[in-house]
């Protein structure tokens, strides 16, 4: 009688190889599903971090709502919304309103020589007039005067853009902006023709009409 103390198990070739192809697909398949899943994790990660991007925050002073309500009825660009302009003048009111872009705040006008003359009129707004501007030349760049509104915060907009020239160094309307549209009020009471130009609250009456049915005093 045999009584042996363990029992060996022997597997002839073919089965030790089919064994071990079988560890070996295992393993692959194992490895596959580790490297999916960190593809899926990482798809998943980019998809959070790009909607977590936030769009660049435009300047406080920037786009205006109605001045009746704190501010004006101001597009990014009020410009385009004047249908009824040349290209040419469209053009020629981008400079200015670029050229005044830096006057939005009102610290920077007060810097570069803007000073209050204290004409405040409704549907028109806050004057700040620069005297070193005020000469025989029009330049669409360099505004005499910049108007603004006072919000209810008491924060200032800008919201026109002025021209003023000297009626004793001009005898007819200034030149101004190509085409008909800028009509100069010839004002004896300040001595100067004047041109407003609307051009960061939009006017429905017209880019140089000289009030705003939309820009209200508080």
């Amino acid at each position: 009688m045999h009584s042996p103390s363990f029992v060996k198990i022997i597997l002839n070739p073919s089965e030790m190889k089919t064994t071990k192809s079988l560890s070996i697909s295992a393993d692959s398949l194992r490895s596959n599903l580790v490297y999916n899943l960190i593809f899926l994790l990482l798809i998943v990660l980019v998809g959070i971090l790009a909607s977590c991007e936030q769009p660049d925050v435009a300047p406080t002073n920037a786009p205006f709502k109605d001045v009746s309500t704190s501010a004006t009825a101001v597009e990014p660009n009020v410009i385009t919304m004047y249908s009824s302009l040349s290209m040419q003048t469209a053009w020629e009111l981008q400079q200015a309103r670029a050229a005044a872009a830096r006057y939005r705040n009102i610290e920077n006008a007060r810097r570069d020589g803007y000073g209050d003359i204290d004409v405040v009129v409704e549907n028109m707004g806050h004057h700040f007039m620069k005297v070193d501007h005020v000469d025989a030349t029009f330049d669409m760049r360099k505004p005499e005067i910049l108007v603004y509104n006072v919000n209810h915060d008491g924060s200032y907009e800008l919201v026109a853009v002025e021209y003023a020239i000297p009626l004793d160094l001009s005898a007819e309307a200034p030149a101004g902006f190509t085409g008909d549209g800028d009509v100069w009020d010839h004002n004896d009471g300040f001595g100067l023709w004047l041109l407003h130009a609307w051009v960061y609250a939009y006017n429905p009456d017209g880019v140089f009409n000289p009030t705003n049915e939309l820009v209200h005093l508080h």
